[in-house]
């Protein structure tokens, strides 16, 4: 999808763009009349980010509050970057971008994006990047967990769920040691710093996953600041963030009944069975079979656990999903399998950096902690209740987290309900943000218009190639007209071909596109 090729990692503008906000109409006063005079007259020192790098590319870090209710306090950075309008006769204004998270980096957002806009967008903007507070390179945090400890993919079992219960409150002890005066102002609210900062009256923006709620918490604090808004694969605002990760298992139900239709029609070309039933039961024998004995890919043994954990996000591209399952059938049954096809298995359990997790559970958890419950039993009833539900994925979602033993929210969670113009971009069969959340947030945005692909894979939809899609995107961003009603494209197989590089088996419900994620180039 992207022509930079970016690879990746582990899901949000603005400010600062995981900044605390004071709750009620305060957010929405201009920066230089809440206290932040010595912010807002920053001019940004600009210079070539790196030797190596392009020299149009340039960065420069400016001071932003820890906790902007009390601006006078503790200080952060905020690393933010580049890239300028080619024709500044045809500027428009800035377009600031961001791939998602929360913990995922930003800062080498302009690079991509200049290799994804049309010419015609590279002289309406200037492009903007940054590292969200806590992140990268804007004073990253850190709780100084193992990588053991960051294993978030934790089925329920009934004889492990104590151990699960410890794990859980250790993480968030730890990072409330290591971190707790900064965590909890590390959340998705923000304040409308960097605009002021760039000298910007607007902002316009794209955003992917995580950053689509970023963005549409910025429309509801900021909405005559909000430009042209693109929300590229949509959280639900309502559902932040237990919601989003229950969803992930609800939707990988259709998504695997999909495949067996799928492969079923094709039995003749994978063996796998030649009715969706027979289909099925392959799968789960092989689960069954990897619990009796563990299947060794790599030297790693995986277990019907990780195997269910594992295809869950591939299950999504019915294609991928298929070469995955040929080649762990052939693993378990001790012939010679693709290393290659199998990395959707033998990839998950990796850690992430420390300050990615820590900055993504300060988030996941600080928006909103009255959604997690504290009681550890409602987690064992839930994950119960689920693993019948959605046998797929249900345990691993509901099951206990961190956040059940985090500190409370430092601010009130944002209810995004506004008229603001806006662009919501949304996959028929998104692994990460499933359509209904799409669908929901282009409910709560009443004056936005949105653009389904029907048939489309992946998560992540611009740029894929598809006219129609790629077309209404960049007609928005160069025009500021919204199409005249609701659009539905027709996927092609070029805009779905990449969609089996999106597919991570441990994901959180808004993470970055892995081809976006900027620090690995």
């Amino acid at each position: 999808m992207l022509a930079a090729g970016v690879t990746a990692l582990l899901a949000p503008l603005l400010a600062a763009p995981q900044a605390t906000a004071a709750p009620g109409p305060a957010t929405a006063t201009p920066a230089a009349e809440r206290g932040l005079d010595r912010y807002v007259q920053q001019k940004p020192r600009w210079k070539r980010c790196q030797a190596d790098a392009p020299a149009e590319f340039q960065c420069a870090t400016i001071k932003v509050p820890l906790d902007y209710r009390a601006p006078e306090g503790q200080q952060l950075d905020l690393a933010i970057s580049r890239i300028r309008s080619t024709d500044p006769g045809k500027r428009h204004g800035v377009l600031l971008s961001n791939p998602g998270g929360p913990g995922g980096p930003g800062l080498a957002m302009p690079l991509s994006m200049r290799q994804m806009l049309p010419e015609a967008a590279l002289a309406t903007y200037d492009l903007i990047g940054f590292d969200p507070r806590g992140v990268g390179e804007s004073s990253p945090v850190s709780c100084g967990l193992t990588p053991e400890e960051q294993n978030w993919l934790r089925p329920y079992k009934e004889e492990t769920f104590e151990k699960d219960v410890a794990w859980a409150r250790g993480f968030a002890a730890t990072c409330e040691q290591k971190a707790g005066d900064v965590l909890p102002h590390l959340t998705t609210r923000n304040m409308d710093l960097l605009r002021t900062v760039l000298g910007e009256k607007k902002l316009s923006y794209v955003g992917y996953s995580y950053g689509t709620y970023l963005g549409a918490v910025y429309t509801q604090l900021f909405p005559r600041r909000a430009d042209r808004f693109v929300l590229d694969s949509a959280v639900d605002p309502a559902l932040t963030w237990r919601g989003m990760i229950q969803w992930q298992a609800w939707a990988a139900e259709p998504a695997f009944d999909r495949w067996t239709e799928w492969v079923a029609a094709r039995s003749g070309t994978y063996g796998l069975g030649a009715t969706p039933e027979e289909v099925d039961r392959t799968f789960w024998e092989l689960v069954a079979r990897a619990d009796e004995e563990p299947v060794v890919l790599g030297g790693q043994p995986l277990d019907g656990d990780a195997i269910r954990g594992g295809m869950r996000a591939a299950f999504f591209s019915p294609a991928y999903a298929t070469e995955v399952v040929v080649e762990l059938k052939k693993a378990a049954e001790g012939e010679p399998a693709s290393a290659k096809k199998l990395a959707a298995l033998t990839g998950q359990g990796r850690a992430a950096e420390d300050n990615v997790t820590a900055s993504a559970f300060a988030v996941i958890c600080g928006d909103n902690t009255a959604a997690w419950p504290r009681d550890p039993e409602t987690y064992r009833r839930e994950a119960v209740e689920d693993q019948g539900r959605y046998p797929l994925f249900g345990d691993f979602a509901s099951s206990v987290k961190p956040c059940a033993f985090w500190g409370e929210s430092a601010e009130p969670a944002t209810k995004v309900r506004n008229h603001v113009r806006s662009l919501v971009v949304q996959n028929e069969w998104d692994s990460q943000t499933p359509l209904p959340s799409g669908q929901a947030l282009h409910a709560a945005l009443k004056g936005s218009k949105m653009v389904t692909v029907a048939g489309g894979e992946g998560h992540g939809v611009y740029p894929s190639g598809n006219a129609c899609t790629d077309g209404a995107v960049e007609r928005y961003l160069l025009t500021g007209k919204l199409p005249a009603r609701d659009v539905t494209c027709q996927a092609t197989p070029e805009s779905n071909a990449g969609a089996r590089e999106n597919q991570r088996p441990d994901a959180l419900p808004g993470s970055p596109l892995p081809e976006r994620a900027p620090d690995r180039f």
